[in-house]
Parts: C-alpha cells; sequence; structure tokens
C-alpha cells in the first residue's frame, strides 16, 4: 500500500506542476474572473457546497471507518482539516451575498480535486502512516507549530472573506480594492490565509501528503492571484499601483 501511495503522490505533484503552468495561460474563470467558456452557470452557492463537501465527506468516512479514529494525533489533524471545509462547504456558501455564478466546469474539477485530496490526506494519516507514526505526537514541535499556522491562516482567510463580501452594498455591481487586514500587503489576502493554512498542516502532520496538498494549492492559486492583480491593475490603474502591493505572499511574491 506505501509504495502505490507513494506514486499516487508523485502523480499529483507531477499534475499540479501541469496546473500551475496551464493557469498562467488560461484563468480559472470564476469570482471576479467569470467566465462563461468553463461550463453553465451555478449559482454561487450551490456550486461551493458540490464542489467542497466530497472532501468533508469522504475524509468523515476515512476517519469513521479507521481503526486509528479515537488516537490523539490523527483525531487533532482530522479536527483541524475538518474545521476549515466545515466553514468552507457548508458555512462560507450561506454567507455569499448577491446573485452570482460560477461554471459548471470550475464545479466538476474541484470535486474531482478534494475526493483525490481526501484520498491523500486521509489515507495518510489514518491508513498509510506506521502504526507507531503518530505516537507521541504531542511532545513533538510539529503539532503545535503547524497547528498554531494553520489556525492563523484560517484566521486571515475568513477575514479576508468578510472584507470582500463587503466590498459592496446591496444593489451595487461595481468593483472595488480591498482594504484592510492582510489586503495591506497582498492583493489576494484569502488566497495567502489559505496557502498558510495547509502549509501549517504539512508540517502539523510532518507529511508528504501534507506538502503535495501546500504544492496545489500554491499552483492552483497563485497564478490566479497574478491573474487578479493584473485586473486591478488595469481596471484601477495608478490607485491600485501606489498601494504597492505582492500578488499572495507578503514582501515576496
Amino acid at each position: 500500500m506505501k509504495e502505490t501511495f507513494d506514486i499516487f503522490l508523485i502523480v499529483m505533484s507531477v499534475l499540479a506542476l501541469f496546473v500551475f503552468i496551464a493557469l498562467h495561460f488560461f484563468e480559472a474563470g470564476y469570482g471576479y474572473l467569470f467566465n462563461r467558456k468553463y461550463g453553465l452557470p451555478v449559482p454561487n452557492k450551490i456550486g461551493w457546497v458540490m464542489m467542497e463537501s466530497p472532501v468533508f465527506i469522504l475524509m468523515y468516512v476515512l476517519w469513521a471507518t479507521s481503526p486509528r479514529m479515537w488516537e490523539a494525533a490523527p483525531l487533532a489533524l482530522f479536527l483541524l482539516f475538518q474545521s476549515h471545509y466545515l466553514q468552507r462547504s457548508f458555512i462560507f456558501p450561506l454567507l455569499i451575498r448577491g446573485n452570482s455564478k460560477m461554471p459548471l466546469g470550475i464545479v466538476v474539477m474541484g470535486m474531482v480535486f478534494n475526493t483525490l485530496n481526501a484520498l491523500m490526506q486521509g489515507g495518510w494519516i489514518f491508513w498509510v502512516a506506521p502504526d507507531d507514526f503518530y505516537a507521541d505526537w504531542f511532545s513533538k514541535p510539529y503539532i503545535w507549530i503547524g497547528g498554531a499556522l494553520f489556525l492563523f491562516g484560517m484566521i486571515i482567510n475568513i477575514h479576508s472573506d468578510y472584507i470582500i463580501r463587503h466590498l459592496r452594498k446591496p444593489g451595487d455591481s461595481r468593483h472595488y480594492i480591498p482594504r484592510g487586514g492582510m489586503f495591506r500587503y497582498v492583493s489576494s489576502a484569502n488566497y495567502f490565509g489559505e496557502f498558510t493554512e495547509w502549509v501549517g498542516f504539512a508540517i502539523a502532520s510532518w507529511s508528504w501528503a501534507g506538502v503535495v496538498f501546500a504544492w496545489w494549492t500554491f499552483a492552483n492559486l497563485a497564478p490566479r492571484a497574478f491573474s487578479l492583480y493584473k485586473r486591478y491593475e488595469k481596471e484601477f490603474g495608478d490607485e491600485f499601483t501606489s498601494l504597492k502591493r505582492k500578488k499572495i505572499i507578503p514582501f515576496i511574491y
């Protein structure tokens, strides 16, 4: 099983590289970058639930069927992981304002990736990791450093989404530059928060599965942050460029 799982991680890593390259040529057409060429429009609230809930459900199944389900470290990692997807699958969609839509193709691609990611993270933590891998985990620094970084990123992600959600008043369809919070430093603060979460999770789980997911997160979000940055430049000109923000990682990129 370990050898098969390692091949799975290598394939996922290579696919992430292709996605990273491709997204520099083809914008992921949802949100501010919405594009009908990616499929029939689906209401955002429904699309987000469809896209994010498979990972929450499958992760629960992998946990509930595992002999490790009540071991302290795997349970803590499970709760960290599920806290993000509980918010993203069922709380975040309810908070979406307006009647915006996303393409069905984006929804389907998200469902496929999230299913594979549940197999990566849950597969490693509950089934593939050696039996003693997470023994005495709370006496080691990984869970504390990674867990703190994960929670820090989650706070940034939720706060940044709040700022974006309140840019417009009811009935307003104009675009605005997000301000405040981590938007002082990057134009895609919500993406920075999410990337920070999964770097933290990779440290907390101390696994290649976690590293591959962090790499996937960057490969997916960094090109999108680049596209958003260019859109802001084009639409707002000096008003935006004078803010001297980076795209997704403060002071770096």
